[in-house]
């Protein structure tokens, strides 16, 4: 639901009078909650029931952008922003080592993929929802409230319609019983895999949000009509959408590490490439660099399972996506910050260099992952 916000941004900074930096605060203020307590959700995963927590958060999200859509300051919203996110943190974790979980011994990243380009398809809709309004004139607060009672709505459905899986991961899982209830720390088999793999996490998500942020305001700068602008984050989520899904089975194919090196020198390119095209190029760039941008966080978050043991996924997954939250904090507040003082067509500059530091972390990453698949095979 967050991601709808991306195209109201140049609304909300025209409405308000922000800066740059205070742009980039009104993303941060939902990732600091997500950062804050997703690790715990994680660690909660462990004892009770995932049914109850992903209804009890979704809900406190809903709640959160429907109240939000009455607020009428800057201040209100980065509040609100900030209780949507202490619902948001439950989904990730919780969702992704279910599924991590029922696929050990099968696809994988294919079957994250799928589940990640299902969220795509969500971020699609609320996002191309939210530039519809706007491009017709409505105000920035109606496709919040609408977005809230949904999540309300959907909060219920996931309380009726799920089955209660807190012994999910225990069952499947190949560890005795007794053994789970010894087990202690966090099961991470391969402590220089993981730290590489959180490492590319962190570049990763840090370009990712900078980007998504700044790059209405991109079109804008290079002269592109505000009505199209504000949908760049639609045609970025479109082709972000099919990433998801084909960089899962391409790395179940062709392997974690060529996939990722393909993906983040793609994505490196693109953006580098929206500078220095005509504006209408740029902007109809932006689906192909969406493919690459958001398609890695597949190949990554399959790659958890490799190198944590089943029994501790939950909470290996909340560390992996605490990170990226504290990226989506500081990454729109620096590159905000570098907006007002550079410029944004520099700073975006700087957001697409910077993806190029994974590669050499992809070549220490590379060891585990070949270990990881040799002990599995055997």
């Amino acid at each position: 639901m967050v991601d709808m916000l991306y195209p109201l941004l140049p609304l909300l900074a025209q409405t308000f009078g922000l800066s740059y930096s205070e742009v980039g605060l009104i993303r941060a203020a939902n990732k600091a909650a997500m950062a804050l307590f997703q690790l715990p959700i994680g660690l909660l995963s462990e004892r009770f029931s995932e049914r109850l927590l992903l209804a009890t958060g979704t809900a406190c999200a809903g709640i959160a952008y429907l109240l939000m859509g009455f607020s009428g300051s800057y201040l209100t919203i980065i509040g609100f922003l900030f209780l949507a996110g202490c619902g948001n943190a439950v989904q990730h974790p919780l969702c992704s080592a279910i599924v991590s979980n029922a696929y050990a011994d099968g696809p994988r990243r294919s079957a994250l993929g799928t589940y990640n380009f299902a969220g795509d398809v969500g971020k699609l809709a609320f996002a191309s929802g939210t530039s519809f309004f706007v491009g017709i004139g409505i105000s920035w607060d109606v496709p919040v409230q609408i977005t809230g009672a949904i999540g309300i709505g959907v909060a219920i459905m996931v309380f009726l319609m799920l089955e209660s899986s807190s012994a999910v991961v225990h069952e499947n899982s190949e560890t005795p019983p007794e053994a789970v209830s010894r087990m202690s720390g966090w099961g991470i088999r391969d402590r220089i895999g993981f730290s590489a793999l959180c490492s590319i996490a962190v570049l990763d998500s840090s370009t990712r949000t900078g980007f998504l942020t700044f790059v209405a305001f991109l079109m804008i700068a290079k002269g592109v009509p505000e009505g199209w602008a504000v949908s760049a984050t639609v045609m970025v989520f479109a082709g972000g959408m099919i990433g998801k899904l084909a960089c899962g089975i391409l790395a179940d194919k062709f392997g974690v590490i060529r996939t990722v090196v393909l993906t983040e020198i793609a994505t490196g390119v693109g953006i580098l490439l929206t500078l220095v095209l005509p504006n209408l190029a740029a902007f109809f760039l932006l689906p192909l660099i969406g493919v690459a941008l958001n398609g890695t966080s597949s190949v990554l978050y399959g790659t958890i399972g490799d190198l944590v043991e089943p029994d501790r996924q939950g909470r290996a997954f909340g560390l992996f996506y605490t990170l990226g939250s504290v990226c989506g904090i500081l990454a729109p507040l620096g590159y905000g910050f570098l907006g007002d003082v550079i410029g944004i067509p520099e700073t975006i500059g700087i957001v697409g260099c910077a993806i190029f530091l994974t590669i050499p972390l992809c070549l220490i990453l590379r060891s585990s992952v070949a270990k990881a698949e040799a002990a599995i095979s055997s």
